[in-house]
């Protein structure tokens, strides 16, 4: 998990690096074969988003350098992979190559289980892990346990993300609301909307938008070696501690106050961003990967974003990564499409579709909106800010913390009683993998 300094690297990573990806070399099969072929790829990334701006545009490289292999890509749902991962990898129906979920819980899970390839010689030879240093390699990494940070390389990452406050110019002016700097200016401007009969925040309960709101809750009272007890195993953590009871007890206090809307229970991720991009709520909490969507989609209205005030941790790390499972008949070719999105072309146009890129050249991103975006996040690494996100220590933690935080926007439990259900399967994965 975030080391000391790590964060800081990835910070550097981000913008500063200017060493060159290998460009989507072909190993020699690729180059030589004269049958026709096909790479197997599936991804869950919006078309209009900028990693589904970015990974279209490496297909179109791919094949362009491979006269012989056409890629069959599949759209895939965030929820629909995380669900059927372990089967689907562990079958005749596996891709060639797929972006996962990054954590203990996702990639180390399917590490530990013998699904994913080792990556490790690749990620030498390639020079991957040159241009993914200090805390970018954090989630690529995995031990025999499946505990990210060190041991094999399972997956690449190619992206960074964090977790922000996005904000309707429009809906402040209307309302004379300043940006908040500090929580009480943040509390009191969602008080100003509610008083107008506009609910605050968009949301989502069923599925991760909530408890990540939960989660930046608990950081705000969170120290390192509470997150390092929490993501990395170092250390006992108290579910009844003050962290985790500030989280619940806001969050269900925030309810009652009608900052959240109690209908958000059974919302999804599309639904919250929909609203928002429609001009429905003020303010909306979530990661980096809306931001090109929003760049390209809101014509209505004038937005922005900025961290969550009172915090110095906000949710994020490196991005989803790109896996080769153990089953892929054409490793060769993913490593290869792998390289191409790691190539200075295609970090440059994430980075300026609204992407936080890896590898980019930093005089290559001349996006206003991109550059804001890219300077947020320096600011938040630079603190030593990234904090991971809080589905990632045990395996199906993230339908715990779905259903637990549904609990608390439904008042169907007291926040003391939700904290004991998400403690249970927490406390069981540490017995499991012997801590």
């Amino acid at each position: 998990m975030v080391k000391s300094r790590a964060a800081a690297a990835l910070a550097v990573a981000v913008l500063l690096l200017s060493a060159c990806g290998s460009g989507g070399s072909e190993t020699p099969s690729a180059q030589n074969s004269s049958q026709p072929r096909t790479l197997k790829l599936w991804h869950y990334e919006s078309a209009e988003g900028a990693m589904g701006k970015a990974w279209a545009e490496a297909i179109k490289k791919f094949e362009a350098s491979h006269p012989n292999v056409k890629i069959k890509f599949e759209a895939k749902g965030f929820e629909q992979i995380q669900k059927t991962a372990s089967m689907v990898l562990n079958s005749d129906e596996a891709p060639d190559i797929m972006e996962y979920n990054k954590g203990n819980a996702t990639a180390g899970l399917l590490s530990k289980q013998g699904l994913l390839t080792d990556l490790s010689e690749e990620a030498a030879k390639r020079g991957w892990d040159k241009l993914l240093p200090g805390g970018l390699q954090t989630t690529a990494k995995y031990d025999d346990r499946g505990v990210m940070g060190s041991g094999k390389w399972y997956g690449v990452p190619n992206y960074g993300e964090f977790v922000m406050v996005y904000y309707n110019k429009d809906l402040f002016d209307k309302h004379k609301v300043q940006v908040p700097t500090t929580f009480e200016q943040f509390t009191a401007a969602m008080d100003t909307f509610v008083k107008a009969g506009v609910t605050p925040l968009g949301t989502a309960g069923a599925e991760y938008p909530a408890q990540q709101i939960f989660y930046q809750l608990a950081l705000t009272k969170a120290q390192k070696p509470w997150l390092e007890a929490f993501q990395s195993y170092k250390g006992k953590v108290d579910f009844h501690g003050p962290e985790f009871t500030y989280g619940a007890d806001t969050f269900a206090d925030w309810v009652k106050k009608g900052y959240i809307a109690k209908n958000s229970s059974g919302l999804k991720a599309e639904d919250m961003g929909v609203a928002f991009m429609n001009g429905k709520f003020p303010m909306m909490i979530s990661g980096s990967w809306w931001y090109g969507r929003f760049a390209s989609e809101i014509k209505k209205f004038e937005w922005g974003h900025f961290l969550f005030p009172g915090a110095t941790m906000s949710p994020g790390s490196s991005g989803n990564l790109w896996v080769v499972p153990e089953k892929s008949e054409n490793k060769d070719l993913a490593y290869d499409f792998i390289d191409i999105t790691m190539s200075k072309d295609i970090q440059n146009l994430l980075g300026n579709s609204g992407g936080v890129p890896v590898a980019a050249d930093p005089a290559a991103i001349t996006d206003a909106k991109s550059k804001e975006l890219i300077e947020s996040f320096n600011k938040l690494t630079s603190q030593d800010g990234l904090a991971f996100y809080p589905d990632w220590p045990a395996p199906g933690y993230y339908d715990v913390l779905v259903a637990g935080i549904q609990n608390l926007i439904n008042g169907s439990k007291a926040p003391a009683a939700v904290l004991d259900e998400i403690a249970k399967p927490y406390e069981d994965n540490l017995a499991d993998i012997g801590n």
